[in-house]
């Protein structure tokens, strides 16, 4: 499951930009085995995460569908082909009289269309598209930054008890040396046994402390291993990150500023944009479907049919013509009680029997035609009107989002700033603290060396020294990546501290 992006995740955001920067590359190579730095862990959760794959497939898919929408403007060519056989009574396709014959045919076409004018359909389509393109890159952009708030967070917390195990091991040196004190002084009777008890217990407690932390880190180290898809049970370790102590300084922006330039930069909002663009586009597309639309379209056809004859007089295209005497066999008159035949004069025009193949008979059944349709949309029972009203609405629905993620960046912006200060606030009294129980500790320290106070006031001077060590650590952190927080809502390089 995401951790939503608030401003308790956004630290991790920048805790992932000032110590990754660029270098999202490879391992390097004189890390050891089975360690990983942050850039490590990041690029490995990126690379196997299954969301982050899906949004690649989104963005991809409306990749493709804005690039074929583009070429709606083109003309579509289509080519086809028919093969025919009949039998029995049947008309012959090149002298339209019944024949009574088996026929084979083929019929062959190559056609195209484009549409000249169609209510800027096209050109809306086309941006349209382009706008849905650019959110989901929007979108992939944010579904990163999920996954690298995750994966920081676990980092985070990895360090954060690596540098808890370091001070609870100061800790229980402390008090074994302690202890081996104490036990040989009471071994020479300087001291009562119930003081090297009292140590004992001390160091019990410290001890427990110890292997609270280091199970913690184990479990954090789980976590991290989930998010890069690795198997719990493979070792894992990462590259600490040395943060320096705050100087804390006032930030050199304010609420304002923080706000504007995280409304220009975050990817979220860039894609809530993006998708009123589209909405408003959606709108124009509905409308469109009102208005006439003119289309060209055109043709190449062909045909070839078994009955036509194989030979066929042609004509050699001179202009002359043959006047031929043909007797009628059958025909004739009488006159002068005799039968006197018909003689018929024929005037052909100049040619010869030609032989027809079947290319031959393809080419000379060849024609073309061309059309140019109009189409006036009249009445369409209120779709167009009621679309565009849908339309509207949707428009209106994609605004209300936006104005709900920059409502969001601002309460994040302002609940970052308010952590940031209150951040300072309890680093510099964890500080203040420290200094003071790092003194009382001293004196205290004294004071049971000579026997001064026992050791039950000496625990509580170091446990309460303890307890302020670790607070310090926590709020150390705490403050730093508040602050990086401001300074990623601020689009400034994040890798110096």
């Amino acid at each position: 499951m995401l951790i939503p992006l608030r401003n308790s995740t956004l630290v991790l955001l920048a805790f992932i930009v000032f110590t990754a920067g660029n270098a999202f590359g490879q391992k390097d190579v004189n890390q050891a085995a089975n360690t990983y730095s942050l850039e490590d862990c990041i690029r490995i959760a990126l690379e196997t995460n299954p969301q982050i794959k899906q949004s690649e497939i989104t963005v991809q898919t409306n990749g493709y569908t804005y690039a074929q929408s583009k070429w709606q403007r083109w003309p579509s060519i289509s080519f086809s082909a028919g093969q025919g056989f009949s039998s029995g009574r049947n008309i012959d396709p090149f002298t339209n009289q019944f024949v009574q014959q088996n026929i084979n045919s083929n019929n062959y076409q190559l056609g195209g269309q484009v549409t000249l004018f169609n209510g800027f359909q096209i050109s809306n389509t086309i941006k349209f598209n382009n706008a849905n393109y650019k959110a989901s890159e929007k979108d992939l952009d944010a579904t990163r930054n999920d996954i690298m708030l995750n994966v920081a967070l676990s980092y985070l917390q990895v360090i954060t008890n690596q540098e808890l195990i370091e001070v609870a091991q100061r800790q229980v040196d402390a008090s074994t040396l302690q202890v081996d004190r104490t036990a040989k002084l009471v071994e020479a009777g300087t001291l009562a046994e119930s003081n090297l008890l009292d140590l004992k217990a001390q160091l019990a407690n410290d001890e427990l402390t110890l292997v609270n932390n280091q199970n913690n880190l184990e479990v954090a180290k789980l976590n991290l291993k989930q998010y890069m898809n690795m198997p719990g049970s493979e070792p894992i370790n990462v590259v600490k990150v040395e943060v320096a102590d705050p100087t804390l300084k006032a930030y050199d922006a304010t609420i304002q500023e923080i706000f504007d330039t995280a409304l220009n930069n975050l990817p979220q909002m860039k894609a809530a944009n993006f998708r009123i663009d589209a909405a408003r586009i959606n709108v124009d597309l509905a409308k469109g479907a009102a208005m006439p639309s003119l289309t060209l379209s055109g043709g190449v056809y062909t045909a070839y049919s078994s009955a036509a004859p194989k030979e066929r007089f042609v004509s050699d295209g001179s202009g002359g013509t043959t006047t031929t005497d043909v007797v009628s066999p059958t025909d004739y008159i009488v006159y002068n009680d005799q039968q006197l035949p018909i003689v018929q004069k024929i005037t052909t025009p100049n040619g010869a029997l030609r032989t027809f193949t079947y290319l031959d008979q393809l080419n000379f059944n060849r024609n073309s035609a061309i059309n140019l349709n109009l189409n006036i949309p009249i009445f369409s029972n209120f779709r167009v009107k009621y679309n565009v009203a849908k339309a509207k609405l949707q428009q209106k629905t994609y605004e209300y989002q936006a104005q709900t993620v920059m409502l969001t960046i601002r309460k994040n912006v302002e609940q970052a700033y308010i952590d940031m200060t209150n951040a300072a606030k309890r680093y510099s009294a964890t500080a203040n603290q420290v200094r003071a129980l790092q003194e009382t500790f001293r004196v205290s320290q004294v004071r049971f060396d000579v026997g001064a106070i026992n050791s039950v006031e000496y625990n509580i001077a170091k446990a309460n020294l303890d307890r302020a060590n670790g607070n310090l650590v926590q709020t150390k952190y705490d403050y730093v990546f508040r602050t990086k927080v401001l300074d990623f809502y601020m689009n400034r390089p994040l890798s110096d501290f």
